[in-house]
């Protein structure tokens, strides 16, 4: 009976929790950190009439657009319900009609895929979906030169399984309806399509028969690759052979390029394992000669097939591979135009036909232009287009954030800059190479481990390989991305993944296996394979991993380990015993990309798994609570064509769990039972990792970067809000940090980057509906008020028309809402401003984000009360406010920097009283001349003004010359300098706090006189 209470107990309140909506939890925001280095770009195109503007499409990061010559780039697709693009094609004669085909255009051991075509008709404010959902990948959206309904689509297909959706697909109606004009059979799909410069009515399109396998590295080729031929605009096909190698060469993919000022002249990129090369045609593409057979520019030809030729020069060619070559003979001989020795990776050319020195190159760095024929490049690092494989944090404050990133090797990037914005400033490399794990140690922010493996020291910058094996056995496999991980619950161990478990407990200076190897040992071949299975796939050796690592945060003896061929194993004694507690669903090579134990019950576990190389696009998340003796599958609410990277559960709140899969994020508060989207205002990409930090979440993408969702603790009190009643959410544990303690020039807005989190205390609650009136209030432990925000409160806006700078440094004034919903206000920790005093802003500036000032002193370290009211209905928390963790101020320190800091703002306050007791006198009309005169001289002119201890000072005045408004300017100073740092107040400072405050009495005396 107990057992059926608990089970209907659950069902209700799943079906409660199925209900959730958007708006009790609408102002969670995402912020993005970077890094702004660019990773894989497939798609690049300009506008040969605006030679400014150019766009490029990422392979998981979306649609960009600059109209600046890349000095910047813009999003102009995140609305899209994914991030994966194959190509994108602008019409010349509309240049506001852009289409899109989604799918990353490539095969490669790690990709992505889409949703078919989309279209925007206003330059990309607006998108809408235009069909092809299941090509998957497009490699290739070219329109007519004169008619933008006209479109053409090489659609590659399923990259891990036989389709039918593949080919090339043209539409004469802008994409409203599709025909397929080529097509061979479920496995060959078309790979390029492209006009005769000159002649719209003859095409030239490439097919590749060509399939990623699902163990690493795995590829199959057919006999069905080829070069075809239309003239009479895609409706029929030819294939052309004379001259270009056949099936019996190992024919792959191949590029082809069109001689703007000579049609009959094309040249062509073959991918063979005989004859490979580059290859030219005299005659329109009938016949074909080999004219350069150097690997740099044809080898690895599933990567790379780009070759262009120069607009207005035949013999000029461009190639795109490893690095990019330029070649002024027609192909003969080749030089090196842009590259590096770890290689750029360049997968399109984009030449302006009117202008040819203007070119645009997209490579697995991002997307760069050049203005002058290739001597000089904009920069691909001002581009958050990074893709991570995973991430972790480190325990400093702030903390920061490290992963392997996709081309480009191992990074770190801070969660908050001391400037105000995380740039450059707050970027490091950390040793590891590009799909690496790493591991900052719990111990030591400045060791990390990274990789397959390798010791890092930030302070000396040097890297040790410190790896189980340096010479290597045989043993022992290794791939692309292996765990490496510390154990939660033995902060000395940490733990390294490949087909078996090592373990370190002195940072690698000894390693002890813990665990067989727990791959299969004979998996099945998938499906998915088709006909390319052959017998040697049913007894190949074994080539998997463990590619998750789970170990307990409970209890450090416990760990699981899946595998990447799809296995799940855990052990209960610290690895001398191992037990397969596979779910029977998961077959092999369903891919375990992640295992999370339990943090509230040592039986717990929560495993994604991506079946995506078999084929299967499903979302896959099991839950065991009982050592996996029986798992569930709860995939619930998510998009079915969404396979899952991650999946966390909340170290706080049972039940609620994370996920992240190719498209989104994902959060259940019911144990999985069902799932809700938390994309908020992130676009798609494939989420690789999720991390709980505190009450952050962070968030790896392979193709936008990281991102963090910054205090997500509402969440937790989602099952407290009443539909009819006002909620204050319990607010987070609030740090006094100075958002910007920058003093120099501000970064200009042009340069890339990343938003700081919230400045100050984060005050989430919830309206059920529109109020009249919400009123938030501030008490400290003797319950007295310490500062008020309105939601009717008149915000004084600042007049522009006076200030020095533009606006757009401006932090917009905001005020609590009374809207329905879920609503956060940020409050900076701070006493209400000084009250009369002219606004000004810092140097040290940043864009959209910089406050005026003069501001409140900071409040003491303690416990204060939040008070919510709303149209009557009164309800409280506490908050608990601490100290920088940076800070070494000791407590007689910060309480006489605190008794300082009031004391002079009190006094301030004092003299403001005065100066509106004075100007209420002058503006009677009551006063008489002499008396008026010796009121303004008292009083002082204008406004004081912020302090300035950098290039201002402050100075003693004798009394019968000292002003209200001038003592008021020198408090403000000294209010600057007492709050600049966590500091105990020099003795100079304390002695100037005393002598104008001494001042402030004898000007009070003789404001007395005066006013009688």
């Amino acid at each position: 009976m107990r057992t059926a209470t608990i089970v209907l107990c659950m069902m209700l309140s799943c079906s409660l929790w199925a209900q959730v909506e958007e708006f009790q939890f609408q102002s969670l925001e995402y912020r993005m950190i970077g890094p702004f280095r660019g990773g894989r770009t497939v798609g690049a195109i300009g506008i040969p009439t605006q030679p400014n503007v150019f766009f490029f499409g990422h392979n998981n990061g979306g649609v960009w657009k600059t109209d600046d010559y890349g000095r910047t780039w813009n999003p102009i697709f995140d609305d899209a319900p994914t991030g994966s693009v194959g190509d994108l094609a602008v019409s010349a004669s509309h240049p506001d009609i852009i289409y899109v085909g989604t799918g990353e255009g490539l095969h490669r051991p790690d990709l992505a895929v889409g949703d078919g075509l989309f279209k925007s008709e206003d330059g990309g404010t607006s998108w809408k979906h235009i069909g092809l959902d299941d090509i998957q990948q497009v490699s290739r959206v070219i329109v007519h030169p004169t008619d933008p309904n006209t479109v053409f689509v090489a659609g590659l297909g399923h990259p891990y399984g036989p389709n039918e959706m593949r080919g090339i697909f043209r539409s004469t109606d802008g994409g409203a309806h599709w025909e397929k004009t080529l097509y061979i059979n479920q496995n060959t799909g078309a790979v390029q399509v492209e006009f005769d410069p000159n002649d719209p009515q003859i095409l030239f399109a490439d097919l590749w028969e060509h399939q990623e396998g699902p163990w690493e590295n795995a590829k199959f080729s057919g006999p069905n690759s080829g070069l075809y031929k239309s003239i009479d605009g895609g409706s029929t096909w030819k294939k052309i052979t004379q001259g270009l190698p056949t099936a019996e060469d190992g024919l792959g993919r191949i590029g082809v390029a069109i001689a703007p000022s000579n049609s009959k002249k094309i040249y062509a990129t073959v991918d063979a394992k005989e004859n490979g090369g580059i290859y030219k045609s005299e005659d329109g593409g009938e016949q074909w000669s080999l004219i350069n057979a150097d690997y740099r520019l044809w080898g690895r030809g599933s990567d790379f097939a780009e070759i262009k030729v120069h607009p207005k020069n035949e013999d000029v060619l461009y190639v795109g591979n490893i690095a990019s070559y330029k070649s002024m003979d027609g192909g003969k001989n080749w030089t090196s135009l842009k590259g590096a020795p770890g290689g750029d990776d360049y997968h399109r050319i984009w030449i302006n036909p009117l202008q040819p020195e203007i070119m645009l190159f997209a490579a697995d760095q991002g997307a760069v232009v050049t203005v002058n024929g290739g001597n000089t490049w904009s920069s691909w690092y001002n581009q958050p287009t990074a893709q991570l494989y995973h991430v972790s944090t480190d325990n400093q404050f702030p903390y920061w954030v490290y992963g392997g990133q996709q081309e480009s090797g191992a990074i770190a990037v801070a969660s908050r800059s001391n400037g105000g914005q995380i740039s450059f400033r707050e970027f490091m490399g950390v040793g590891a190479d590009e799909y690496a794990y790493v591991a900052p140690d719990p111990k030591d922010p400045n060791i990390i481990y990274g990789g397959r493996v390798i010791k890092y020291d930030k302070r000396t910058g040097q890297s040790q390989v410190v790896a189980p094996e340096v010479l290597r056995s045989g043993k022992v496999r290794f791939l692309r991305t292996m765990p490496l991980l510390f154990h939660p619950a033995d902060d000395q161990m940490l733990l390294f993944g490949t087909n078996i478990v090592f373990k370190t407990m002195d940072g690698g200076n000894h390693w002890q296996e813990i665990s067989p190897d727990l791959t299969r040992k004979q998996p099945e071949v998938p499906l998915s394979v088709g006909h390319y299975k052959t017998k040697a796939m049913e007894n190949m050796p074994q080539r998997a991993i463990v590619y998750a690592l789970g170990p307990s945060p409970l209890n450090k003896h416990i760990i699981w380990a899946g595998t990447d061929d799809g296995l799940v194993h855990f052990t209960r004694d610290g690895g001398a015993n191992w037990t397969d507690v596979t779910p029977p669903e998961i077959g092999a090579w369903d891919k375990i990309s992640q295992i999370d134990a339990g943090h509230f019950d040592e039986g717990t576990a929560y495993i994604a798994v991506n079946a995506i190389r078999k084929d299967d696009m499903r979302p896959l998340i099991y839950r065991t609570h009982d050592f996996g003796e029986n798992w569930k599958l709860i995939s619930e609410g998510m998009n079915p064509m969404g396979p899952v990277n991650t999946v966390r559960e909340d170290h706080s709140a049972k039940g609620l769990l994370f996920a992240g899969t190719e498209r989104e994020v994902y959060f259940s508060v019911d144990d999985g039972h069902h799932w809700q989207s938390l994309r908020m205002n992130m676009p798609a990409s494939s989420i690789r990792d999720l991390v709980i930090h505190d009450n952050d979440l962070v968030v790896g993408t392979h193709g936008r970067s990281i991102w963090i969702l910054d205090d997500f603790s509402a969440l937790r009190e989602l099952a407290k809000v009443s539909e009819d009643k006002p909620y204050l959410f319990q607010p987070s544990l609030a740090t006094r940090v100075r958002d910007n303690m920058f003093a120099d020039t501000p970064l200009p807005p042009e340069e890339p980057t990343g938003q700081n989190p919230p400045d100050g205390a984060i005050i989430d609650y919830y309206l059920p509906k529109d109020a009249q009136e919400v009123v938030l209030e501030v008490f400290n432990a003797q319950k007295e008020l310490v500062n008020t925000f309105r939601s009717d409160a008149i915000l004084k806006q600042p007049d522009t028309t006076q200030l020095p700078h533009p606006t757009y440094w401006m932090k917009p004034l905001v005020k609590p809402s009374s809207q329905k919903g879920h609503q956060r206000y940020i409050w900076n920790l701070r006493y209400a401003d000084p009250p009369g005093a002219k606004r000004s802003y810092a140097i040290a500036a940043v864009q959209n984000s910089t406050p005026d000032g003069p501001v409140g002193p900071f409040l003491a370290p303690g416990t204060y009360t939040i008070r919510l009211t709303v149209d009557g209905a009164v309800s409280e928390q506490k908050i608990r406010v601490r100290l920088d963790p940076r800070s070494k101020l000791t407590v007689d320190d910060l309480n006489m920097q605190t008794t300082l800091s009031l004391s002079v703002y009190k006094t301030y306050s004092e003299l403001y009283d005065i100066r509106e007791a004075i100007d209420a006198k002058l503006a009677s009309g009551r006063t008489r001349p002499k008396k008026s005169t010796s009121l303004k001289a008292f009083r002082g002119e204008g406004l004081p003004t912020n302090g300035d201890p950098l290039y201002g000072s402050i100075r003693v005045s004798p009394l019968e010359k000292e002003t209200v408004v001038g003592l008021q300017e020198k408090l403000l100073y000294l209010l600057v300098v007492l709050q600049n740092a966590d500091a105990r107040p020099t003795e100079a400072l304390q002695n100037a706090v005393t002598k104008l405050e001494k001042r402030t009495a004898e000007m009070t005396v003789r404001w007395k006189t005066l006013s009688n």
